[in-house]
């Protein structure tokens, strides 16, 4: 989620993994320097936050009232190859499943705009084009997250951040049944 213009996402908010990555996002996510919270994303981007009326957002608590809430745990370290490390959510198809069901909703609003045709969900630690700079980081990273992991957590809601103030900020929550 870069800072580019005025956007949307719909995130699962973890604040639990907070203490852990926020050193290494705070330096290698430009989401977070952005103002992001450590979040696993659904849907971005989502639609332009002009276009976001009680319509949308009525819609939106209908789609994810359909879901319960579901617990999941950050246990592995993953990479993406060239750019992104991450911890990979487990289970991660609840994760899916809801972005699908957005999709659904919203065929217009694709997930990563078409460009990933598979959907792995993930909490980035760090994002950077450069191989080696990012071993160091995951070595780093996988010192700092001795004895931390797993963290588990429980998801009760969905958050809709935008860029509106110039920062991501959470603009509407939808609770899970």
């Amino acid at each position: 989620m870069g800072m580019v213009s005025i956007e949307s996402a719909l995130v699962v908010l973890v604040p639990e993994a907070e203490a852990l990555v926020k050193p290494f996002r705070d330096r290698h996510d430009p989401a977070a320097a952005a103002g992001a919270p450590s979040h696993i994303t659904l849907l971005y981007p989502f639609k332009s936050p002009d276009e976001i009326g009680e319509a949308v957002l009525g819609k939106l608590r209908q789609c994810f009232a359909r879901f319960a809430s579901f617990r999941f745990s950050l246990a592995t370290i993953r990479r993406f190859p060239m750019e992104v490390l991450y911890l990979a959510p487990e289970p991660d198809d609840p994760f899916r499943r809801l972005t699908l069901a957005i999709s659904d909703c919203y065929p217009e609003s694709l997930p990563y705009r078409g460009k990933h045709s598979d959907i792995v969900p993930h909490l980035s630690v760090a994002r950077l084009a450069d191989e080696q700079r990012l071993d160091r980081i995951a070595k780093e990273f996988r010192r700092a997250a001795r004895g931390k992991l797993p963290i588990s957590l429980t998801v009760t809601e969905i958050a809709l951040m935008d860029t509106r103030s110039g920062r991501w900020q959470v603009s509407a929550t939808f609770p899970l049944a």
